[in-house]
């Protein structure tokens, strides 16, 4: 619980403070130079004091620092020991100079041990520090034309030294910020504003490919002007402003082009079929962009770019244009060149019109456009073919024919070329009648109409008349469909054909049509026998055959009929099936009746197979019989009855009568209650066993077992088994006892007597004895 820690370190004094031990009186703090012999220092601190200073230590030096904690009596009661190095020696600067006016750069010697140095340069109550590796050193971020007091401290990994003697150095002045224009193409003039402290200002100016001299101007104004300079060159200026004692700030370096001479050489080449002219010239020294103006009246066109050439667009039919060009770079832009006269194409007509002055021919008109020299009429149909007519007159005639769209353009000509296509008219001929067409049932309710186009319908009406009503069905298409149509109904089906720039309706031969059958519906299925069936249903149409059919797992059963029933035989015990209808005519199939659910009775065991347990105790088991799912099984005779219910394909039978004959049955149930009654051979239970049974020694190795017979008629047999053998004794008939001799004495014997049956093998549920 007792520490010591540095808060602060100098190259000859380290700062500590400790935390306060209980008990301690006083507390003694001991540094030794590790790597220096006999030099330590000792110092004593009062209980109160938690903190202290180690002075008059070596710079550069590593101290182990021991701290103990004493009482009253002197004893130590806890100590603690770190080690810490004291800084660097002071360093001294030797100078400090400025070359920029935002820096001062430092010189000074350096101090064994220093990692780095702390540069400081204080204005006033403000100052800026700098850390630097080795000298110089440069302090930056400072204030042009300022003096400075400049110290320096030396740094290493115990902390820093105290600072160094000062120097004042000042900064030098800041340079002039120009402002640079080129108000001609030989000239440049530049402005700056006063520099704090300046005295006179000095400005220089060169091209900057270093050809030609060096202009030199000293000034006390803040404006100067050079004149008689290249057009389009660029030129390095630099600027600098001086203070009263000679010493020059920071430069100032600026590049200015003087601005371009206009081009020379323009020409124009006019693209009569975009409407559009290109323009060049010859490229003008220092010129970085041009800009082309063509205009006409108060219209105004430019084009900008960097190259000798311009596409100037979207210029205007029928019109006359002046060009002219201008250089342009970043000094400014040249005088503009003598404009160059631009004549364009005529426009397109207008005011076209079209009618059919007689059939198979018609008539295409215009207005004249003026410079339109001569014409040319462009007609081309909708199959490809294009014809046309060169007129100096407004107007010509093309034959035509019925059921085409002709596309018409109309151009006027020149020296220049071709105007502009105009609007591109449409003018359609009446369409030809629909050719021969079919009408066929594609679904109970459905006919679908087709046909061949027809040359210049647009739209065709298809009209199906009944005797409940008209159906209009409209298409673009050559097809028709009719659906959700009334089954078993006659249609008469017409097509007209239409077109909108020419309407007309022409009516072709009609075609009749039925549509198919209705659907039948099922009134209800009997069953005729254990896989027959009858289907009935209400018939509606006298044309139409019916086929009934019956879909499960088991397949497919079909039976047909004209009339309104049918028989399906041979269906499967235990199967369930989906019943349905349909019609069938030379109209069509119609769609299949709602389905009707079918089941078969379950399908009796092919076996059964019963085993006495007990004498009043029957197993019954049987093979799974298909769509069963439940079993009741029955064992009957006049003296009762023995009944199970069960979901398995066993079952345990009690209250069986011994020697009596029953009569066996099975139902075999599915899971929604069809039962099949299924009969079996008839049982008998075995015989009886004797009662009263009891055991007489004969003699150490003979015993006589006696018995109550159950019926006078019946033979017993008695078995005798031991570890030491077994034994068996069969009366004659009509006795009731039986002696059995020579057998092992001193052993425990098991006595069973049984009936003899004449089928199965012998019973094993009689009662036990045990004899000793």
């Amino acid at each position: 619980g007792f520490s010591v820690a540095i808060y602060d370190v100098t190259s000859r004094s380290i700062y500590l403070r400790w935390s306060k031990f209980s008990g301690a009186s006083s507390y003694r703090v001991t540094a030794t130079a590790v790597n220096t012999v006999g030099h330590s220092l000792l110092a004593h601190f009062s209980d109160v004091t938690l903190k202290g200073t180690l002075t008059s230590l070596i710079p550069n030096t590593i101290y182990a620092i021991q701290a103990e904690a004493i009482d009253k009596n002197g004893i130590i009661l806890a100590e603690t020991q770190i080690v810490q190095s004291t800084a660097p020696d002071t360093p001294v600067i030797e100078q400090a100079y400025s070359k920029l006016s935002n820096s001062i750069t430092v010189e000074w010697r350096a101090v064994p041990g220093a990692t780095s140095y702390l540069l400081t340069a204080q204005d006033g109550d403000s100052f800026i520090e700098t850390v630097v590796t080795n000298s110089p050193g440069t302090v930056t971020g400072l204030k042009p034309a300022t003096l400075y007091r400049i110290t320096l401290r030396s740094i290493n990994s115990g902390g820093k030294s105290q600072p160094s003697p000062f120097r004042k150095a000042k900064t030098v002045l800041a340079a002039p910020v120009l402002s640079v224009s080129a108000p001609s193409c030989d000239s440049i003039a530049m402005s700056w504003q006063a520099v704090y402290m300046a005295a006179g200002f000095s400005v220089s100016l060169m091209r900057s490919d270093g050809l030609g001299r060096m202009l030199t101007e000293n000034t006390t104004n803040t404006s100067v002007v050079f004149t008689d300079l290249d057009s389009g060159t660029l030129y390095t200026i630099k600027a600098c402003a001086w203070s009263v004692n000679g010493i020059p700030g920071d430069d100032f370096t600026y590049n200015q082009r003087t601005s371009p001479k206009a081009p020379a050489d323009v020409q124009v080449a006019f693209n009569s079929g975009a409407l559009r002219a290109i323009v060049s010239w010859m490229p003008t020294e220092g010129a970085l962009t041009y800009s082309v103006t063509v205009s006409s009246g108060l219209l105004k066109l430019k084009c900008n770019t960097s190259s000798a050439s311009c596409m100037v667009p979207s210029l205007r039919c029928g019109s006359e244009y002046y060009v002219s060009v201008t250089a342009y770079n970043d000094a400014g832009s040249s005088k503009p060149t003598d404009a160059v006269s631009l004549k364009t194409i005529p426009c397109a007509p207008v005011n076209i019109s079209i009618e059919e002055d007689e059939p198979g021919r018609f008539l295409v008109s215009w207005s004249s456009v003026n410079f339109g020299h001569y014409y040319v009429v462009f007609v081309k149909s909708d199959d490809g073919l294009e014809v046309h007519c060169n007129t100096s007159h407004t107007q010509c005639h093309f034959q035509s024919d019925c059921g085409f769209t002709y596309f018409i353009s109309v151009f006027a000509y020149n020296k220049a070329g071709q105007s502009p296509l105009g609007d591109v008219f449409n003018y359609t001929t009446a369409p030809c009648c629909p050719s021969d067409f079919r009408a066929a049932v594609v679904s109970s309710d459905t006919v679908r109409v087709t046909w061949a186009p027809v040359r210049g319908a647009e739209v065709y009406e298809t009209r199906a008349v009944s005797g409940s009503g008209v159906l209009l069905c409209n298409d673009t298409a050559a097809a028709c469909t009719f659906s959700a149509l009334p089954c078993n109904t006659r249609y008469n089906i017409t097509v007209h054909s239409f077109s909108e720039a020419r309407r007309s309706n022409t009516s072709c031969a009609s075609k009749y049509v039925a549509t198919a059958p209705c659907s039948p519906e099922i009134k209800n299925i009997s069953k005729e026998a254990l896989s027959v069936v009858s289907v009935h249903w209400q018939s509606n149409n006298e044309e139409a055959t019916y086929i009934v059919t019956a879909r499960g797992e088991a397949g497919l059963r079909h039976c047909t009929s004209s009339g309104n029933s049918c028989t399906l035989i041979n269906l499967p015990c235990g199967s369930a099936f989906s019943v349905s209808a349909i019609a069938r005519s030379p109209a069509g199939q119609s769609l299949p009746s709602y389905s009707v659910p079918l089941e078969t009775a379950p399908c009796c065991p092919d076996d059964l197979i019963l085993t006495q347990v007990t004498q009043s105790v029957t197993n019954i088991s049987w093979s799974v019989g298909m769509g069963a799912q439940t079993y009741i099984t029955t064992l009957e005779s006049p003296k009762g009855q023995a009944k199970c219910h069960t979901l398995e394909n066993y079952c345990l039978l009690g209250c069986i009568t011994c020697g009596t004959t029953y009569t066996v049955s099975l139902k075999a149930i599915s899971e929604t209650g069809v039962t099949a009654s299924c009969t079996y051979q008839g049982y008998s239970s075995s015989v009886c066993c004797p009662s009263g049974v009891k055991l007489y020694r004969l003699g150490n190795n003979g015993i006589r077992v006696y018995w109550r017979a159950s019926d006078e008629m019946i033979n017993y047999n008695t078995d005798l088994q031991g570890s030491k053998g077994n034994f068996t004794c069969t009366p004659s008939s009509g006795l009731s006892y039986c002696d059995i001799t020579e057998i092992p004495c001193g052993d425990i014997y098991t006595v069973v007597v049984s009936p003899i049956t004449d089928k199965g093998p012998k019973l094993t549920f009689c009662p036990k004895k045990i004899y000793s």
